[in-house]
């Protein structure tokens, strides 16, 4: 089950989950998300309603993502910026690991977009981390460009076509 991010408390289980992953990711020897949470970047996702949190059948957390239709200034005017969603914060719980969540996260951010008009899935992912690169192409996404800012550890440029879903994992509703 899939639902929008409300409360104080949502804000709060979004940024424990964030820094869980980032935690496993430091253990994986992965310099990505090693700084402290932004809150008020999830404060500000979770008052537009764009943020949302997934439970499982027993209504455990296992999962959040955030899609906005508004594009990061990697996006260039030449991308057509207005064409797509654009996924952030996706972060799929320990326990839920393996079963193919996020891919059926990004089934339904793809559906939200087609829903909306939108024609693409967007995201920018971290520079210093091939496997996520890899875990995205993997889900149909193809590689756009790569951001050639030096100070800036994100900006793998992937998208996807808003058509995609691969029908992998957990139906999300």
């Amino acid at each position: 089950h899939i639902r929008r991010a409300v409360t104080e408390a949502d804000i709060v289980e979004v940024a424990t989950m964030w820094t869980r992953s980032a935690a496993r990711l430091r253990s994986q020897g992965l310099d990505q998300w090693q700084y402290p949470v932004k809150w008020e970047n999830i404060r500000r996702t979770v008052a537009r309603g764009t943020c949302w949190l997934v439970t499982d059948a027993n209504g455990k957390l296992t999962g959040t993502i955030t899609v906005e239709p508004t594009a990061d200034p990697y996006w260039l005017p030449s991308d057509d910026p207005d064409s797509a969603l654009y996924v952030h914060r996706m972060v799929v719980d320990e326990g839920a690991r393996g079963r193919e969540l996020g891919s059926a996260l990004l089934d339904w951010a793809a559906r939200r977009a087609r829903k909306v008009g939108r024609s693409w899935l967007r995201l920018d992912a971290w520079k210093s981390n091939p496997g996520l690169r890899q875990y995205y192409l993997d889900r149909g996404f193809s590689l756009v460009r790569i951001d050639d800012d030096p100070t800036d550890p994100s900006g793998v440029l992937l998208q996807r076509s808003a058509s995609v879903e691969l029908g992998h994992g957990p139906e999300v509703i």
